[in-house]
């Protein structure tokens, strides 16, 4: 074997750990997100949540996740990428322990709260990490597509990983099973990956520290609707505060000379749009695995590893909709795509919105779901490659966490929307069903609706289904939004085809490469 052989073999072998070690981490983070999920009926029981303050176990982690991405990914570029990733990877799976010793509401959700800053510090820098590793052209557009399909399927493997944790050891596990993981990647980082170059600049505190705010107490607000109403002081004054720390943040932003967020990353408007669907589109992604995750366990009666396992068909089709992404984007560009796969995923959860208390999973839940996972895939090659392609390696953190960050912060605001309209939804339901109830219960169903203010089976079912069913067509709504920007926004010049014609060709073999091959 000659030499240059020899120093090929070595950096692709290299180059395939650092892959590895990269897609781990973010297969870890992402997985974090829905995981959860499926423990949510069993965590609310044990810690005694409300169903609308459930949907913090969620938010408290996507809102400080999205928010601070932007300082994370500015944070790589200034003290080291590798350096800060295996911060954020230690950090991470300390407060996995942390959630998984919890033994109330507010320590659960101050362990997710710092899980967030764990994967806020460790995500965009490990996708920044792929262009200072890994050279333009093929092995670079091969990593972009492993990273892909990891954070597209991600989501719905977490489900079927949390229902096997929770059926088969309990709720806690779901947190427990991050730190063994996030420490055999941190010892492996060092081997692995190479130091990044430093690049001068500040933190911008001030800008992180109100948009997190802003967006908390945006979020906090729609959920206090939910449960208080409208005209709640509380629901007002957090409305009231979110529109003060948010018009604070884009003052900072336009007036430091080095923000977190760049205004003239908005300047292309190929890359705007990107972020624009991004927003939209995660809303209702998180808002449907919260809620068919109640649906199919609350209502349908699931057992935990049975409702990861309905979610597992959604992973799959996932990938054949980021192959068939990656094949057509030379041919039609990343337009047709974006707007197809949002028409995709509005037309499954409009299906959705036709399921009742008797419905079946193989006849009413099955099928919106592929439609929908189909759309996901159609989605994520096609916004990935183009929100990324072009930026200067000095400023490739903050533009990953950007990326990343209109994700989690969309899922969270569109989540804490839908959970508003669940309850509102939920409370008009629960007034017509209670006449009836009144009239059929037994004494011992009317003690306990004293005591709980909830409606047994089948009248709370139908009370649920109907808040759920009424959050899909919202959810719809935020489809057809994303599918607008991308008819509307999205124009790709030639030289972009040429460009993502490269990236097309690499993209869709790692999406069914698992990380460690």
């Amino acid at each position: 074997m000659t030499t240059s052989t020899q120093k090929t073999t070595e950096r692709t072998g290299r180059n395939g750990a650092a892959l590895a070690v990269i897609a781990s981490c973010q297969l870890m983070v992402v997985l974090d997100i829905t995981i959860v999920n499926i423990a949510l009926p069993h965590i609310q029981t044990a810690l005694n949540f409300s169903t609308t303050g459930l949907s913090w176990v969620l938010n408290a982690y996507t809102l400080t996740f999205g928010g601070l991405l932007l300082l994370g990914g500015r944070a790589g570029d200034i003290l080291g990428r590798r350096r800060v990733f295996i911060f954020g990877v230690l950090l991470f799976a300390l407060a996995s322990l942390i959630g998984g010793f919890a033994q109330n509401s507010g320590e659960l959700l101050a362990a997710r709260a710092l899980q967030g800053v764990g994967g806020a510090i460790a995500s965009p820098t490990a996708l920044a990490l792929i262009t200072t590793t890994f050279t333009e052209g093929p092995a670079r557009n091969r990593a972009f597509g492993v990273f892909s399909a990891v954070s597209a399927g991600g989501g719905a493997i977490g489900l079927l990983a949390g229902g096997i944790l929770v059926e088969w050891l309990n709720w806690r596990w779901v947190f427990f099973v991050n730190a063994p993981i996030a420490i055999i990647i941190a010892l492996a980082a060092p081997r692995a990956i190479k130091e990044s170059a430093r690049h001068p600049g500040r933190f911008d505190i001030a800008g992180a520290f109100t948009s997190t705010l802003g967006m908390a107490s945006l979020v906090y607000g729609f959920i206090r609707a939910a449960q208080e109403g409208w005209r709640n002081p509380l629901t007002i004054g957090a409305f009231a505060m979110a529109v003060v720390l948010l018009a604070a943040f884009i003052a900072i932003e336009r007036r430091t000379s080095r923000p977190i967020t760049p205004m003239h990353m908005f300047a292309d408007r190929n890359r705007a749009g990107t972020y624009g669907i991004m927003l939209s589109f995660a809303a209702a992604i998180f808002g449907m695995f919260f809620f068919l995750t109640l649906f199919v366990q609350d209502v349908l009666h699931f057992s935990p590893l049975e409702a990861g396992l309905a979610f597992l068909p959604v992973s799959a089709v996932i990938v054949v909709g980021a192959g068939i992404s990656s094949r057509q984007l030379p041919r039609f560009g990343p337009k047709p795509l974006m707007v197809c796969g949002a028409l995709s995923a509005a037309g499954g959860l409009i299906w959705l919105t036709f399921t009742n208390i008797n419905s079946t999973y193989a006849g009413s839940i099955l099928g919106p779901m592929l439609l929908f996972g189909l759309g996901m895939g159609l989605q994520y090659v096609a916004l990935t490659l183009t929100a990324v392609s072009g930026v200067a390696p000095h400023e490739a953190g903050a533009a990953s966490g950007l990326l990343n960050a209109t994700q989690q912060v969309g899922g969270s605001l569109g989540l804490s929307i839908l959970v508003t309209v669940f309850g509102t939804a939920s409370r008009n339901e629960a007034m017509h069903q209670l006449p009836s109830f009144l009239a059929q219960a037994t004494p011992g169903q009317r003690l306990v609706f004293q005591r709980t203010r909830q409606l047994p089976p089948p009248w709370g079912d139908q009370v649920l289904t109907s808040g759920i069913t009424t959050a899909f067509l919202v959810a719809a709504a935020f489809t057809i939004v994303a599918a607008l920007i991308a008819l509307v926004v999205i124009q790709v010049r030639p030289s972009d085809l040429e460009r993502l014609q490269g990236a097309a060709e690499t993209a869709v073999a790692p999406a069914a490469v698992e990380p460690g091959d």
